[in-house]
């Protein structure tokens, strides 16, 4: 009967101990879950990020070429090299503080913390509070590259004319003082989304912040000397342009694509409204200068595809195709208007970065307001306008736009003010008339 009675407990024991051994593993990963410290990593959105994180680095090269063959060719090889440097500039900041200042202290109102200063926590596993089924270094990297192309935005208005020294110096500082708030605000849960302002993947934050910087910037550095003589606005390498166009044309699938941070339903719809409001703007400027000038010139229709491209930015995760098509008619025609308006009053942005950036980063944020419906994402707590959600998000949209304009025009004039109280900025006219490539690099990019 004792030995019956050992046996039994034997039994019991064996049984608790292999019950927890089956249940310690289950509860742990239970709890890790909820703390969002062992999240499920997607390997599907894993690697449509990891591709679209490339093709969104590819766009920095291909907004060199760009606006490179808008220049004169001697300043051509100067846009290229900017954007190398650019690359590794906003790297260097991106992972020393930048990317702990924009994304940690989630839902702290005006800018993040140092907790994930040198990527310090950020690796392997996904960070629940920004995308839960990617590891968060790629989230990091993605969000780079964003930074990245901002900041190179920026050098097509102040080509030509500002020294590379003052330029690295003022495009540093404004990565930290106006990028980083901006992104913390709207996309690291500062006050702006507490306030509901949606921005899917950069309408303000990098549309808006890059063209209206561009716009102060343009104000303070005056105009170019080829402008000034009346050689300023002819482009030396159309083809060039064209190349580039077309490669930010694909690199942007990934800029919209990515940013649904997954490969499902909203990824196909933010890639299909991409290519749509592109072709639209590119059909719609063309029709606009052939109305206008009596040609749809090539530099028009791939400068339309580009405006199109960034209007629908920031709305390319929160509309259907209807919308799509709207906004990229809308741009076609807004932002060819824009740069009749900076032409009228002869401010020398000298890629257009205002007219086509600054112009479509704002249409853009004003059409979610319009026309974002919970039936596309489901994040999108009150529809648009012309959906039936009356103004609650058209409101936020348009607080948002108002802020960062000012704050970002602001910033930028005040800052090159104030370095230009010490270091010279602008280029001596003798360096301009050699040209920046030899000036800057000592190179030239045609023997």
């Amino acid at each position: 009967m004792g030995g019956q009675m050992r046996n039994a407990r034997t039994i019991k024991i064996s049984l608790i101990v292999a019950l927890g051994m089956i249940l310690i593993p289950l509860l742990s990963r239970s709890v890790s879950a909820t703390d969002g410290t062992a999240a499920m990593i997607n390997q599907g959105d894993t690697a449509w990020l990891l591709i679209s994180t490339a093709l969104v680095f590819i766009m920095t090269p291909a907004v060199a070429f760009f606006y490179g063959g808008m220049l004169r060719k001697e300043s051509f090889l100067s846009m290229l090299g900017q954007s190398v440097i650019i690359i590794g500039m906003v790297t260097l900041i991106w992972v020393l503080f930048g990317y702990s200042l924009a994304f940690s202290g989630y839902k702290s109102d005006l800018i993040g913390n140092f907790d994930f200063a040198l990527l310090y926590n950020v690796g392997g596993l996904p960070d629940v509070n920004y995308a839960s089924t990617i590891p968060s270094i790629l989230f990091s990297m993605y969000q780079l590259m964003f930074a990245i192309i901002t900041v190179a935005l920026i050098i097509g208005g102040i080509a030509e004319r500002m020294k590379l020294k003052a330029m690295v110096i003022f495009l540093g500082i404004w990565t930290c003082l106006v990028y980083l708030p901006v992104a913390h605000w709207i996309w690291g849960g500062g006050w702006l989304a507490k306030l509901g302002a949606l921005d899917f993947a950069g309408g303000a934050v990098v549309h808006i912040t890059a063209g209206v910087s561009v716009l102060a910037a343009s104000i303070v550095l005056g105009k170019r000397l080829s402008v000034l003589s009346g050689n300023g606005d002819h482009p030396h390498n159309i083809p060039m342009v064209v190349l580039g166009g077309g490669l930010l044309w694909m690199g942007w699938f990934g800029f919209n694509g990515g940013s649904a941070l997954g490969s499902g339903q909203l990824a196909a719809q933010a890639f299909a409204n991409t290519h749509i409001a592109g072709a639209m703007a590119a059909i719609t400027w063309g029709l606009v200068s052939w109305l206008h000038l009596g040609r749809p010139s090539v530099l028009g229709l791939i400068s339309g595809g580009i405006a199109g491209l960034a209007a629908v930015t920031p709305a390319a995760g929160y509309v259907d195709t209807r919308g799509a098509i709207i906004i990229g008619l809308a741009a076609g025609i807004l932002c060819y208007c824009g740069i009749l308006v900076r032409k009228h009053y002869k401010f020398d942005d000298a890629l257009d970065v205002w007219g086509v950036h600054g112009i479509a980063g704002t249409m853009g944020m004003i059409a979610v307001g319009l026309f974002a419906t919970a039936s596309i994402n489901t994040n999108v707590i009150n529809n648009g306008l012309f959906y039936g959600g009356g103004f609650t998000l058209l409101t936020a949209q348009l607080i948002a736009v108002v802020v960062v304009w000012i704050f970002a025009f602001g910033i930028t004039y005040v800052m090159l003010k104030v370095l230009s109280r010490f270091t010279p900025i602008r280029m001596t006219k003798q360096e301009e008339r050699v040209g920046a490539d030899i000036i800057q690099h000592g190179e030239t990019a045609y023997s």
